[in-house]
């Protein structure tokens, strides 16, 4: 059975790499709440990709809706909101590993533990 009307967003890991001491790297992850974006968008965003008329920033502002376990310094979690995605997504790799689980889930990529 195929259901037409979807939720209008859905959770994904998303993994960041972040290069470490001695020429290593520590990864750290976080669920994202991704928008369900309608194919005809999905084109768009396509040719802008193609194009290079949109940034990693500007895709993953697009399509990241929410989050699970980001947390600041002391380990309390942090609410998601404009301000804070902002700030997140201005971190070096994460706009990056945003859009590329965003694309994984599109096609349809299985997580890796």
């Amino acid at each position: 059975m195929f259901v037409i009307s979807q939720k209008t967003s859905y959770t994904w890991p998303v993994a960041v790499e972040f290069p470490v001491d001695g020429g290593k790297s520590e990864k750290q992850t976080f669920d994202a709440e991704f928008k369900r974006v309608p194919q005809s968008r999905m084109a768009e965003i396509k040719a802008k990709i193609e194009s290079g008329d949109i940034t990693d920033i500007d895709l993953a502002r697009e399509v990241l809706t929410g989050w699970a376990g980001v947390t600041d310094a002391n380990g309390d979690a942090v609410p998601f909101a404009e301000g804070t995605r902002d700030q997140l997504l201005d971190v070096p790799l994460v706009a990056s590993a945003v859009v590329m689980a965003w694309m994984n889930s599109l096609t349809g990529a299985k997580r890796k533990n």
